[in-house]
């Protein structure tokens, strides 16, 4: 069986891929730090097995699987620190999730399951599956607004946050800040995404790098040229874009 690893981050990718070195069934002829390379290497290399980060720099494992474009397809690990609700669309034994840290015992018990699965039936659990968690995954609204919860990760804890309770979201980098009353919690995820998953009449995207609660702006602040700025509860001051300065005003029945 001939294996590709897939993470950006190059101890995750090491710690696989010294696993699978006691794994004599198992060959691996490759390994990927970003989803631009592992398209171009899935349909290159057809690899009969992949481990693949879910959240990586350019895109996610999902977006990952949308463009490949080989037959069979290959058995898919996804591997990811985020136990969040994309990790319950798959339940089957040709997917398997592997959450980090995972214990070596872990590891390979998912291994031992799939060299027990043939190529068509990984051929067929593939096709059903993905077509389930795209479907699964244009609802995300539904889904986020039933837990009511953000999971965002913190050491050896998961913090559950309430999106009412979110003042304002700001980009930083590949991450997303969460502020709540006193508190900040980093989230490596991008605005789109978060936006595509928060109740769109409580949140407003009101700059390219700011989404904000419209239940917790205080005050709107008019400054020269027609500009605005919406302060927050705890004070902050945040630039509407020209471009989001309607949408913003309109709902907030200004």
């Amino acid at each position: 069986m001939r294996a590709l690893v897939i993470d950006d981050e190059e101890l995750a990718r090491r710690r696989v891929l010294n696993l699978l070195e006691d794994v004599k069934e198992i060959e691996v002829i490759g390994q990927c730090s970003n989803g631009k390379t592992a398209i171009k290497c899935i349909n290159k290399e057809k690899p009969d097995l992949v481990f693949l980060d879910i959240n990586m720099k350019d895109m996610n494992g999902f977006e990952v699987l949308q463009k490949v474009e080989i037959s069979p397809k290959p058995i898919v690990i996804f591997v990811t620190a985020y136990d969040n609700y994309a990790l319950k669309a798959f339940d089957v034994d040709a997917f398997d999730f592997l959450l980090k840290p995972f214990k070596d015992q872990r590891f390979f018990r998912t291994i031992e399951k799939v060299l027990k699965t043939t190529r068509n039936e990984a051929e067929i659990n593939f096709e059903k599956r993905m077509i389930e968690f795209f479907h699964e995954y244009a609802q995300g609204n539904t889904m986020l607004n039933s837990v009511s919860k953000i999971p965002v990760k913190q050491g050896n804890k998961t913090a559950l946050v309430d999106p009412k309770d979110i003042l304002y979201i700001l980009a930083s980098g590949y991450y997303a800040e969460i502020y709540i009353e006193g508190k900040k919690y980093v989230l490596r995820e991008s605005l789109n995404n978060l936006e595509e998953i928060l109740d769109e009449n409580l949140f407003v995207r009101v700059h390219r790098s700011t989404i904000l609660n419209l239940n917790h702006v205080k005050e709107i602040i008019h400054s020269d040229y027609s500009e605005i700025d919406a302060k927050m509860k705890d004070d902050k001051l945040l630039r509407i874009s020209k471009s989001h300065k309607k949408e913003f005003l309109d709902k907030i029945g200004i």
